[in-house]
């Protein structure tokens, strides 16, 4: 049987004295990935502009990247929050501005908790952990009032609810003490929209968690994903100019597509991943100057870092003032930024 080589732009000769393989030029510019296409939109985020965030665990690495730039943010003042129900009831509590009581507080195996809030808030101490809860609810409460952005990010169209109500959290308690169920379209927009409504000044920034639900299965967990994109859209469309939608779900899933972007759990965006969703926010939702700031506090954040094998050597000396002087220049073009924390280092 005669044989052939099949290869992009080669031929072939006998087996015995082949030409080296050659491309085609053609194919030395494919493309190995597909872009996400991100929209421009005539809202930015400045240095300046007070935001808060929340949602579920991408929220915190987002949200935290934006805080540890030194932009003015506050992140999950209830903790994660998986769904859209309880990151409206959230921002309800956060208008209404009304304390947490001991009786918003339950006990379970040692721990007390509240049903509004992550378990990062529980506590053996009652009294802590409401004392935690309500500065939290009052940084949240103030950061609502005067954000000119709120960015909230859904993790799951899943629910929990006890005796009729959603909670946030089930804190390990017995599953036959709550109806599991997923909201329908609808009701994520009904819900989501009647707060968006309330500020008509603020920005809002929605995006879809590319973290999977393992829990939940992943037919399930893709059907959930699914309400929320379609419900995400339609609240753009309700609020055209004022709403819009971040694909940080399309970026990792699409764009990225492998496991190597996630983590060992193979469920949630490895550092690498959520640092290159955070570039794509940066060069779509962030001013100029705001984006600046954030790569001069890494850099910053990164020579603190640093750990000199002789840290009286005069080169060490000579980088310490380097970056002092850094710092002090930093601080006099973004008045309403804190490098205090830098200058002590460097001093």
């Amino acid at each position: 049987m005669e044989n052939r080589s099949f290869a992009f732009g080669t031929h072939s000769r006998s087996r015995r004295g082949r030409r080296p393989l050659r491309v085609a030029a053609k194919f030395m510019t494919m493309e190995f990935r597909t872009p996400v296409d991100i929209p421009e939109t005539s809202f930015r985020i400045t240095s300046s502009q007070q935001g808060l965030v929340l949602g579920s665990c991408f929220a915190e690495h987002v949200g935290g990247w934006l805080r540890d730039g030194k932009l003015p943010v506050c992140v999950n003042p209830f903790g994660v929050l998986y769904n859209p129900a309880s990151i409206a009831q959230a921002l309800e509590r956060l208008e209404a501005g009304i304390p947490f009581s001991p009786s918003d507080l339950f006990e379970h195996r040692g721990l007390w908790h509240s049903f509004g809030h992550h378990g990062d808030f529980s506590g053996t101490d009652p009294e802590q952990v409401l004392t935690r809860i309500n500065a939290a609810l009052a940084a949240g409460a103030k950061a609502l009032r005067e954000a000119a952005y709120l960015m909230l990010t859904l993790g799951t169209a899943w629910v929990y609810e006890r005796q009729g109500s959603v909670v946030a959290n089930c804190h390990k308690l017995p599953a036959g003490e709550f109806v599991r169920r997923r909201m329908t379209v609808a009701e994520i927009v009904e819900r989501l929209a009647g707060q968006i409504g309330r500020w008509p000044d603020k920005q809002i920034v929605l995006t879809v968690s590319p973290a999977v639900h393992r829990g939940d299965g992943l037919v399930e967990n893709q059907l959930s994903k699914s309400s929320l994109i379609v419900a995400v859209h339609e609240l753009a469309s309700l609020f055209p100019g004022r709403v819009h939608y971040f694909p940080a779900y399309e970026i990792v899933t699409g764009e990225l597509r492998d496991y190597r972007f996630y983590a060992e759990d193979m469920c949630h965006p490895s550092p690498r991943a959520t640092e290159y969703v955070c570039e794509r926010f940066a060069a779509s939702m962030l001013a100029p100057e705001a984006a600046e700031l954030i790569a001069e506090t890494d850099g910053l954040k990164r020579a603190m870092a640093h750990r000199p094998l002789h840290p009286e050597s005069p080169e060490y000396v000579q980088f310490r003032a380097k970056m002092r002087q850094k710092a002090e220049s930093l601080q006099q073009r973004y008045k309403n930024a804190d490098f205090s924390e830098e200058l002590r280092f460097f001093g």
